[in-house]
């Protein structure tokens, strides 16, 4: 992975087409909302497969919690469509068979010349694709649990709570909270 690609950076606002082959960017996919973003190696590897099935529960209750999830994968537009749909999932699945991804962010596989993907990542981006955690999915038992993609049970947002810096809790956003103060 590139290394200027660390928390805190900002994630390139990539334009990919979407599985029903609409062009799409990721800061439109994300809207004001947390996201997290799969780069996976496609609908042929049976890791990324079993990965996106147990993204298929936790998508529900992220979708509650107004946070957004996109996969992107080298596979063709046929290809991406007949994942996701094979998947049974509901969240946008981005084609990027000229690798632009892989190319830019320097993740590709080498170990695999015959498909030619990029390493798998799982990357949680703040609202303004704002790169808050990045896990390397090379070996399957490196991605992140789903525990560990929708936890608020961190101390960290503990306290952050208890401080009254609820703009960093939806549906408390900045709006919401300074309309809340102007009433005081």
């Amino acid at each position: 992975m590139r290394s200027d690609m660390v928390p805190g950076a900002i994630f390139p606002d990539y334009e990919l087409s979407d599985h029903t082959a609409k062009h799409r960017k990721l800061s439109e996919l994300q809207g004001q909302d947390p996201m997290v973003l799969v780069l996976s190696r496609g609908g042929f590897c049976p890791k990324d497969r079993r990965q996106a099935e147990g993204l298929l529960q936790l998508h529900r209750e992220m979708e509650v919690g107004y946070c957004r999830m996109v996969t992107i994968s080298t596979d063709n537009i046929t290809q991406t469509n007949e994942n996701r749909s094979g998947i049974g999932a509901h969240w946008p699945f981005l084609s990027d068979p000229r690798r632009i991804v892989q190319k830019d962010l320097d993740i590709a596989e080498y170990t695999d010349p015959v498909n030619n993907p990029m390493i798998p990542h799982v990357i949680v981006l703040e609202p303004g694709l704002v790169i808050h955690k990045i896990y390397n999915g090379y070996w399957f038992f490196g991605r992140p649990t789903m525990e560990d993609l929708w936890d608020i049970t961190t101390l960290e947002l503990k306290v952050a709570w208890q401080q009254g810096r609820k703009e960093l809790f939806y549906p408390y956003g900045k709006a919401y909270v300074q309309t809340i103060g102007d009433q005081d």
